[in-house]
């Protein structure tokens, strides 16, 4: 591919490109869609805190037993 082959493919990409802002500015008015709310950040906020069973805790405490009895010994 020579030089000018590739220049006059970049010179159709930036036509595309200008077209379809031409495009985008016509159907917002000119203006950019405005950037979503923190209402998700939210959401995830107030979800619901995962808990762990009582057996699931058991079976930390008591492997962490074992962990202080070997440190000791």
């Amino acid at each position: 591919m020579s030089a000018n082959d590739i220049l006059s493919l970049i010179d159709a990409e930036i036509a595309n490109l200008q077209q379809a802002r031409a495009l985008l500015v016509a159907s917002t008015n000119g203006k950019l869609p405005d950037r979503p709310k923190k209402t998700t950040l939210l959401v995830a906020k107030l979800r619901k805190k995962r808990t762990m069973s009582p057996e699931g805790r058991a079976r930390i405490a008591e492997a962490q037993r074992k962990r202080w009895a070997a440190k000791k010994k």
